[in-house]
């Protein structure tokens, strides 16, 4: 197996589930190319067929502005046309334009057409960090030169390699990732979204995402805090019937599509109106689940102590919502949270916007943090501090948030050697809600552990559900009606709807 890259290579925001074949598709009011899906690096046997034999990022001369970039990018990848192909069968390069000035990743993503895409995001550091999470964090810790270098966002298109499959996610899948990604090359990156529950049948709007989605784009842009990075990667492997030849080529391709300026976005609000919502279940439905739960819980099911009730809400809308647009508004909204879309070809397009850290890997430390427990924000700083302090003091919601940290202690607990919880209860204030937080930070004994950090972490917020992230958790002792930001919203291809996933 490869050293582990200095920081975890493998982004996943939560539940996702696969690709149909290429087509020209519309979505929204853009008209979007779907690219050849290149090669799907889990092919059965992958993971045991250790690294690909080039791994390797080079980086061209700084270009001032990101038309010069382009430019640098497609003549490079000429100049690998024009000389021999590599005597490798496999291998993956990353070739990288440095720009001189700050590029917004989402304006870059919407003047872009082809398919597949997706979005990453970072977020605003927080105040407080584990000792351990502090040696190996990029989210706010480190020196002011180190957090620079680091991506505010990440955005791109085409696949240079992708990784999806029907049956759980497993560690030769995750091999099978690993196969690409280097320590030495840290910004060759899979992006993408794991099924938390693989085995339940997969409802259609998610057929398209399998069990599992990752990929490394063909082309991306690397928002950083002061600059940006415009880079391309070609990935081949003989043994999957994906050589050089057929990687060089579909990299011209699409670079020959790539658009050099970005497009501004409306960040303030959507173009469109909403012409009927319907939920599932409807509200008679939904008090009655509320009152067979606290039934239950009052009842001879002592064990049963906290249950998440989720509920889905399908928007008809006068016109197609542009999924950039809508991360646009996103990113506006939420400063203090992730925003991610990942969208593959032929498929909808499945939008974020998550406050909450799953894990964070950096060599073998990692973090990880509890969010449970909910209120409102104050309209006044005297009302909002007092709203604080009651869901600080509140013995329903020290349960609820008691639940979901010390469950993530205990499975860290499973395969790290330490763990350290600090603040064990703290504020997270967001701009609607606040919650009760707390952040952990451990080390784990071997790299193939951090898959085994997802598998457990991900049930403890879905004690009761299969959506991990996707949804707020309450006790339904105290139901109050509150809509959350951390939302699913699935984007029908070339319809005009919006379903949005949230649990109160």
């Amino acid at each position: 197996m490869p050293p582990p890259p200095p920081s975890s290579s493998l982004y996943s925001p939560g539940r996702l589930l696969l690709a149909r074949p290429t087509s020209a598709t519309t979505v929204g009011r853009w008209s979007r190319v779907s690219c050849s899906l290149s090669m799907n690096g889990c092919t059965p046997g992958a993971g045991e067929r250790g690294a690909v034999c080039v791994r390797e990022a080079r980086a061209l001369p700084a270009a001032p502005a990101p038309q010069d970039a382009v430019g640098q990018l497609r003549a490079a990848v000429d100049a690998l046309g024009a000389g021999a192909p590599p005597a490798a069968p496999s291998g993956i390069i990353r070739i990288e334009v440095p720009i001189a000035q700050r590029v917004d990743a989402v304006e870059w993503l919407h003047a872009q057409t082809a398919l597949p895409r997706c979005f990453f995001s970072a977020r605003a550091p927080l105040p407080d960090t584990p000792a351990l999470a502090a040696c190996g964090s990029s989210n706010g810790n480190g020196s002011l030169s180190d957090q620079c270098k680091q991506p505010v966002s990440v955005a791109g298109v085409g696949s240079a390699v992708f990784f999806r499959g029907t049956e759980p996610f497993s560690l030769a899948d995750w091999r099978a990732i690993k196969r690409f990604l280097s320590r030495d090359c840290p910004l060759i990156r899979a992006y993408g979204v794991i099924r938390f529950d693989a085995t339940s049948d997969v409802s259609v709007e998610w057929e398209d995402y399998g069990s599992f989605y990752f990929i490394v784009p063909q082309v991306e842009i690397n928002e950083l805090e002061e600059s940006s990075v415009l880079a391309t990667t070609i990935a081949w492997d003989d043994s999957l019937s994906w050589t050089w030849h057929n990687a060089l080529t579909d990299l011209q391709s699409l670079l020959q599509k790539i658009s050099p300026c970005s497009v501004q976005v409306n960040k303030s609000s959507l173009q469109t109106t909403i012409m009927s919502l319907n939920h599932v279940p409807t509200k008679a439905s939904w008090d009655l689940a509320v009152t067979k739960a606290l039934q239950m819980i009052k009842g001879r099911q002592r064990d049963l102590v906290k249950v998440v009730l989720a509920r889905c809400s399908r928007y008809i809308t006068d016109t197609c919502i542009d999924p950039v647009e809508l991360l646009a508004c996103l990113k506006v909204e939420g400063p203090n949270a992730y925003q991610f879309c990942i969208q593959p070809s032929d498929a909808p397009a499945f939008v974020g916007n998550s406050p909450e850290q799953l894990f964070h890997r950096k060599y073998l430390n990692i973090s990880s943090e509890a969010l449970a427990g909910t209120r409102a924000r104050g309209k006044t700083r005297a009302d909002d501090f007092q709203i604080g302090q009651d869901l600080l003091l509140s013995s329903k919601e020290d349960i609820e948030f008691t639940i979901v940290r010390d469950s993530i202690k205990k499975k860290l607990e499973m395969i790290c050697d330490e763990v350290v919880v600090h603040p064990s209860k703290a504020l997270r204030k967001l701009p609607r809600v606040q919650h009760l937080s707390a952040q952990l930070a451990a080390r784990i004994r071997n790299e193939d552990d951090e898959l085994f950090v997802v598998y457990p972490l991900k049930s403890h917020a879905d004690l009761y559900e299969n959506m991990k992230f996707l949804t707020v958790e309450c006790m339904p002792a105290l139901l109050v009606g509150l809509e959350e930001l951390k939302a699913s919203l699935r984007l029908g291809l070339g319809q005009r709807y919006l379903e949005k996933v949230t649990a109160l």
